[in-house]
């Protein structure tokens, strides 16, 4: 009689009813409470005993891809989830572990400001803490103690897409107020979906560029634009700036702000290239940051120009914008 191999262990994706692998329970409960979201999230694929590469296919099958690259990056603290697609897989991903709804995504949460618009600076985070902590290095070159002295009344921010679908440039207008006298400068931060060369930045007349740092790794820029004069309190300033990508970037699928603090009033608007189709769909999107689950998302048209915007208005810190695709990506 031939000796038949061992059977197989069961499929750990089949049905996700696979029983977890031995693991402190206590310990995935207090992490769950406490966070960090990072360590929770780790502990719980490490319970399941599922590859990243095996989650991957299993969002896919739900609907909600994201790559092992990316699961790898949120269970490292690199980075979190926090665009609306994103925020669904993570939906998925803790139906997939076996955890209760909203387990992982309630951890996002940061605390709450204390009031809307009076005393908002003394609640305003940094831009280091705003950001993730992706800033942390880049921020050491710029000074940034004016940034919670300045409230945005307004903000338009125009992205323009070229033939190939690429973002080729981002022109942004702002009004700003002055909270207390002194504030000289304004810090421009900006992120790109990849890692390379940042854009080049062009500011309107009277601003001019103070200090600059960049890191090419994680796609970010933070730069110093300064004013002609210090403002006294309650005076406010137009900051005008273009950034340009003097190299080739990669498909873009997503325009928006990740606003820091609270903005009375924001536009984006996306050009979309005539020259190529036009994508085939378009929504606009709004993740509360002290809210993540409430993200929310609706259909947006173009014009006869292949232009669209969406505006928000009285927004809390959050991120805010317009993601598109095209057939086949």
């Amino acid at each position: 009689m031939i000796p038949q191999p061992p059977p197989r262990p069961r499929d750990t994706e089949a049905d996700g009813a696979r029983t977890p692998r031995a693991l402190p329970c206590d310990q995935l409960s207090g992490l769950l409470r406490t966070g960090p979201f990072s360590e929770a999230l780790r502990m719980a694929i490490r319970g399941r005993g599922l590859s990243l590469s095996r989650l991957q296919d299993r969002l896919s099958q739900h609907g909600a891809p994201v790559t092992a690259a990316t699961i790898s990056a949120w269970q490292s603290g690199k980075c979190r989830p926090e665009r609306p697609h994103a925020l669904m897989a993570l939906a998925a991903l803790e139906s997939i572990l076996g955890l209760p709804a909203t387990a992982l995504s309630s951890l996002l949460a940061p605390p709450k400001p204390r009031g809307r618009w009076v005393n908002a600076a003394a609640a305003r985070p940094s831009l280091a803490e705003a950001w993730s902590g992706l800033l942390h290095d880049t921020l050491d070159a710029v000074e940034t103690r004016w940034t919670a002295h300045l409230t945005c009344v307004s903000r338009h921010h125009r992205v323009d897409i070229d033939a190939q679908g690429r973002e080729a440039a981002l022109w942004s207008r702002q009004v700003l107020r002055a909270e207390t006298d002194g504030p000289d400068r304004y810090v421009v931060s900006y992120q790109s979906d990849q890692p390379g060369p940042a854009p080049v930045l062009r500011p309107s007349s009277p601003e001019r560029v103070g200090a600059v740092s960049q890191d090419p790794a994680h796609g970010t820029l933070v730069a110093e634009l300064l004013f002609d004069r210090p403002l006294a309190r309650g005076e406010t300033v137009i900051v005008e700036y273009l950034l340009e990508h003097a190299v080739t970037r990669p498909t873009a699928h997503q325009a928006g702000l990740y606003l820091q603090v609270p903005v009375r009033e924001c536009v984006i608007e996306v050009r979309f290239d005539p020259a190529a189709p036009p994508p085939t769909s378009c929504y606009a999107f709004h993740i509360p940051h002290a809210s993540p689950a409430e993200a929310r998302e609706r259909v947006l048209r173009l014009d006869a120009s292949l232009r669209t915007h969406t505006v928000g208005l009285d927004l809390a810190p959050s991120r805010f914008g317009i993601r598109w695709s095209w057939d086949g990506s």
